[in-house]
């Protein structure tokens, strides 16, 4: 996810990815226990997403 669509969601929308992306990792993590995750990079990637979504939000609310 690029940093510019991210910037281009409105504070709920940003809450709402944060919180999808979150279920996910989750989910990826649990499968990387059992061993049946097919990309352990997706991980990375993953909480990557979730720091540019935190940092947007934060320029957010910052700027009020």
């Amino acid at each position: 996810m690029k940093p510019s669509a991210v910037r281009a969601l409105s504070m709920d929308e940003l809450k709402q990815k944060e919180q999808e992306l979150r279920k996910e990792l989750f989910n990826l993590r649990f499968r990387l226990a059992t061993g049946e995750v097919e990309n352990p990079m997706r991980i990375r990637a993953l909480r990557k997403d979730i720091a540019r979504v935190l940092t947007v939000m934060t320029e957010m609310q910052r700027g009020k």
